[in-house]
């Protein structure tokens, strides 16, 4: 009798256990994220995680989502893949994570897909604006804004319309990300009138870009369309004017839209454009919401807020939207239901945030900006 009984006990036990969803116990729900800490990206990640720990130590000081903490496990890539690999397996295998959020690098969240997918994994706010972060399956990927290659096209075509520049040329590196973005400038051509006259690859750790700027020029190159490294892209454009170069004009995508490329000293950067899927936020800074996240992300780590520590909180802020719609009861299907209703008006970002049954981008705005002054300019949306 004591044998059934407790084969009965272990039976229900298993299944017990079975029923409960990845990350959530009585208390906490734990989130993950691989993302470049200490990389040629880490203007880009440190930031980012910076805010949306700032959004969660809010959350979790006020009793959490439905009394249960959020626990943010953030491993560091280095933007090197084996080793994002690795984090994405820790995470899923390992630590048992919920969901990811604000992973960053088009190739590393690739790999991470072949890990979470299988499981369900959520993918929240990747920190890749490539077309691939919402490949089938896109049950559980959602991303924040237009990708890189639609802020290309939208890029190339404001500058043609501006100064009638039709002959373009890209710089990359040979990742999914940039190709992606060269991708962009080569197959928008019948559509814009344009023509793709050149291209030169680099290294990650690449330093002298004399040879490549060299080249460009020699081909007659007049918007060159960068998917670069944060430190390289502002070389790139200090090597064109040391070189006399000044009247093909950089554009960047959301990867280099960043308060410290703007603010190099001497203005090496002005005159750099950029298409993303937000408005700056220094240029918000005295507005109310804007202004109160500065001044609470500047009390917390010592240092000036920017663009990606606002995404960082922002996507955090999302996160939290859809836990507290899913209930109590979360599992991956009602975490779902719940984002596929997350519907608002974002004051820090300043552009409405939407998603739908088969619509997982949040935003689909795309703004325009050059860099004057060592700020970044809006000039157009899109």
């Amino acid at each position: 009798m004591k044998s059934v009984l407790g084969s009965a006990l272990a039976l229900g036990m298993t299944q017990a256990a079975w029923a409960q969803t990845q990350g959530v116990s009585d208390d906490e729900i734990v989130i993950g994220s691989v993302n470049d800490l200490s990389g040629i990206f880490a203007a880009i990640g440190v930031p980012a995680i910076n805010g949306a720990n700032l959004k969660i130590d809010e959350v979790n000081e006020a009793g959490g989502v439905h009394g249960r903490k959020i626990r943010f496990v953030v491993e560091d890539h280095t933007y090197q893949l084996p080793k994002a690999a690795q984090a994405y397996n820790k995470l899923v295998n390992r630590d048992g994570v919920f969901a990811m959020m604000l992973s960053l690098g088009t190739p590393h969240n690739l790999a991470g897909f072949k890990i979470m997918d299988p499981k369900g994994i959520p993918n929240l706010n990747p920190l890749s604006a490539a077309r691939e972060m919402l490949a089938e399956p896109i049950d559980n990927k959602y991303t924040g804004f237009a990708s890189y290659y639609d802020q290309a096209i939208a890029g190339i075509e404001y500058l043609k319309d501006e100064f009638g520049y039709t002959n373009v040329c890209a710089m990359y590196l040979p990742t999914d990300f940039g190709i992606e973005i060269s991708s962009a400038a080569k197959e928008s051509t019948e559509d814009l009138g344009t023509t793709f006259v050149a291209e030169t690859t680099h290294k990650p750790d690449e330093q002298d870009f004399v040879g490549a700027v060299q080249k460009l020029r020699s081909e007659n190159c007049e918007t060159i369309v960068m998917a670069l490294g944060v430190r390289a892209g502002i070389t790139v454009v200090g090597t064109a004017k040391q070189l006399g170069w000044t009247e093909a004009k950089f554009l960047n995508t959301s990867a280099g839209f960043l308060e410290p490329v703007a603010a190099v000293p001497n203005g090496v950067t002005d005159g750099l454009y950029a298409a993303a899927g937000w408005v700056d936020l220094a240029a918000r800074a005295e507005d109310p919401v804007p202004a109160a996240f500065i001044e609470a992300y500047e009390e917390e780590y010592g240092q000036p807020a920017g663009g990606f520590a606002m995404l960082g909180y922002n996507a955090a802020e999302t996160l939290i939207m859809a836990l507290e719609a899913a209930g109590p009861d979360l599992t991956h299907e009602s975490f779902k239901t719940a984002m596929e209703s997350v519907d608002y008006y974002s004051e820090l970002l300043d552009t409405q945030i939407s998603y739908g049954p088969g619509d997982h981008q949040g935003a689909n705005e795309i703004t325009i900006s050059v860099v004057e002054d060592g700020k970044w300019k809006l000039l157009a949306r899109q």
